[in-house]
């Protein structure tokens, strides 16, 4: 049963840069150097706080942020954040990058007793009335590390928050960077892409878990976090998809550090670190060490208006706010990032683990951070400096392991032993977690529940990256991309809702994909995308041959870019015969001498009836498949429209008989 929602149990974030920061618009030198004035002047004053021990201390808490989807009944992302904030009216929820998501921030619960419990109520809490709120507009809320469903068109700026601070932050990362973002990965398939903006950092959504530590006990703390964030994430991995590709275990990683990545070539080739990392050393003694190495690594991207002089605020005994600091700090993405906050007029630090990703469930969600906790607490007691016995690069390389291959990937631990994720988890983590959780006064009952969800999830294997591949396996190629996308996020809704863990889900089936019908409404959702092309510059031998060697009628001419520039028809190879031009073995006759040229064309998002109508008005055989660039993405024929005119009318058959 869910916990109502209380007054109060909600917060607004005050550490990330979309909190209550009112962001300048287009700052001009000088007041991006009175910005830097003051954020020197915050660091300055957040080192006399750590000189005189002005944080509070011997108090540890926990806390979580929790983003969302939004997606429409066929479980396509839908941008109705504002409509949905407005219905909310609580300021705990608030925006994100793109308008089909959404985050809740919980309050802080003191690390003790009951707090995972209590924690997986506020959480379904929380859940509960994004949903009903969502459902008022007529959409769903999915947590899911990223929406199998998903297309590139679905990032444009036209999605993105109408607030002026997101648009700040797009111009921002573009002029660093000096032109596209650039997305290369190989995995199961491979994605090679360029986006014009940074909205592909909306295809993330995270389930972000903070730690509160004392000032003293910072360093040790936040090196322990960096050595055990590889083996939680990979019993946690959840986003195995993108672009309908299959790539890492968790794909976030990747994407988060591609999407914000400012560097330019000139900084790639210098070795620069990106904005979004893991770090590159242990630290030695104070989260300042963080702070200064961010504010030297990394250009102001956003300001603000200066608070007053920090250090004024401190001569009348109050906790300043550090809001450049803060600013700052919230647009440089560490995988562990250390906060500063002020509660109840206390200052304390935090360390915000931002590596794992939402869902599949909330129970896993919140077994996952008891695994953090855990560990924490426990290696806590037992590892005085990690850095005596564990390498940087080798915490660094679980970290990389755990995204790319999940539970199956190589670690190595403590002394230089190595293991599986799997192995390392079972016989070395989960018991110190326990003891950890023991030690900390967390309730038994609360321990062996969260802690068997992380045992269990492990032994068998089944993450929710697991659980969404086995289900695509399953579902083999009976139905079109398109359909087995959607099928697998409703599925993946169904499930949620049911509030069990993943390791106790059953793959997705075609069943559940809620209309066969949409599968077929834009070409983009059934063309073919093995499409095999020649250039302007082949020998016309090469075209025939790909039309007997591949059975088809038709192959699309692209240039060195991939734009589509032609068409070559077997229409046309018969009247080049026919005109005694070609003989066999005769390098004579180029494909430009024979192609159609600006052939008739089509996007992704044409109706499927209206391509229909294109290809019945122009006499045309197929149609070629282009993005707005006029980049060949894909090809549609006669014969794939006559296929799906088969599966409509064969569906329709079978539920008129059924009715």
């Amino acid at each position: 049963m869910r916990t109502p929602i209380r007054s109060g149990m909600l917060r607004r974030p005050n550490s990330g840069i979309m909190g209550e920061h009112k962001v300048r618009e287009g700052f001009d030198d000088e007041q991006l150097r009175r910005f830097m004035v003051a954020l020197l002047a915050d660091v300055s004053a957040l080192e006399s706080m750590l000189d005189e021990g002005l944080f509070e201390t011997g108090t540890r808490r926990i806390g979580a942020e929790q983003e969302m989807f939004l997606v429409d009944g066929e479980g396509r992302p839908v941008p109705k954040a504002m409509e949905i904030l407005e219905r909310l009216h609580d300021p705990g929820y608030t925006t994100e990058l793109a308008r089909f998501n959404l985050e809740a921030n919980l309050s802080p619960r003191i690390f003790g007793g009951d707090c995972l419990s209590k924690l997986e109520d506020d959480l379904n809490s929380v859940v509960a009335r994004a949903l009903d709120a969502a459902k008022a507009e007529g959409c769903e809320v999915v947590l899911t590390g990223i929406l199998p469903t998903l297309r590139q068109s679905d990032l444009g700026l036209e999605n993105m928050t109408p607030n002026p601070r997101y648009f700040t932050l797009n111009s921002a990362m573009r002029a660093l960077r000096g032109g596209n973002f650039d997305f290369r990965f190989k995995g199961v398939d491979e994605l090679d892409t360029t986006h014009d903006n940074v909205m592909l950092e909306s295809a993330n959504t995270s389930f972000q878990i903070h730690f509160q530590v004392g000032h003293t006990e910072f360093a040790k703390l936040y090196n322990l976090a960096q050595a055990i964030t590889g083996p939680v994430l990979a019993a946690s991995v959840n986003s195995p998809l993108l672009l309908g590709k299959r790539l890492w275990a968790e794909t976030r990683v990747g994407l988060f550090q591609q999407s914000v990545d400012a560097r330019t070539q000139s900084d790639m080739a210098r070795g620069r670190r990106p904005r979004v990392s893991f770090g590159d050393h242990w630290i030695k003694s104070s989260v300042l060490e963080i702070f200064r190495e961010d504010i030297a690594r990394f250009r102001v991207v956003l300001a603000i208006d200066a608070d007053e002089d920090p250090q004024a605020v401190l001569a009348r005994g109050e906790m300043p706010a550090l809001s450049a600091l803060r600013l700052h700090n919230g647009t440089v993405y560490r995988w562990n990032r250390p906060c500063y906050g002020v509660h109840d007029g206390k200052a304390h630090l935090r360390i915000e683990n931002r590596a794992l990703p939402a869902g599949p469930s909330v129970v896993d969600e919140v077994a996952s951070a008891a695994f953090y906790f855990g560990l924490m607490a426990g290696l806590g007691e037992k590892c005085e400096d990690v850095s005596e016995v564990m390498l940087f690069d080798h915490a660094k390389a679980n970290f990389i392991a755990a995204a790319r291959h999940g539970l199956k990937g190589s670690m190595t631990w403590f002394d230089g032993k190595e293991f599986t994720a799997q192995q390392l988890i079972l016989d070395e983590l989960l018991p110190l977690a326990d003891e950890g959780l023991r030690g900390a006064g967390i309730a038994v009952d609360d321990i062996d529940r969260y802690l068997g969800i992380v045992e269990e999830r492990v032994r068998r294997g089944r993450t929710g990256a697991q659980w969404q591949l086995d289900s695509l396996n399953s579902m083999g190629d009976q139905a079109p991309e398109d359909q087995r996308l959607r099928t697998l996020t409703r599925a993946l809704i169904s499930r949620q809702r049911t509030g069990t863990p993943v390791h106790e889900w059953v793959p997705a089936h075609l069943d559940e994909s809620g209309g066969w019908r949409q599968s077929y409404l834009k070409v983009g959702q059934f063309m073919g995308k093995d499409v095999f092309t020649v250039r302007p510059e082949d020998v016309v031998d090469l075209a025939a041959s790909l039309m007997d060697w591949r059975h088809v009628r038709h192959v699309p001419v692209e240039d060195s870019e991939g734009r589509l520039v032609g068409l070559v028809s077997h229409r046309s190879l018969l009247r080049l015969v026919g005109k005694g031009l070609r003989t066999r073995g005769s390098a004579s006759v180029a494909v430009r001498d024979i192609m159609k040229k600006n052939p008739v064309s089509v996007s992704p998002e044409t109706p499927t009836l209206e391509a229909i109508e294109i290809m019945r008005r122009h006499r045309v055989g197929c149609l070629p498949v282009v993005d707005a660039d006029r980049q060949l993405v894909g090809i549609i024929t006669e014969a794939d429209l006559i296929q799906v005119s088969a599966i409509l009318f064969e569906q329709h058959l079978r539920e008129a008989s059924a009715e």
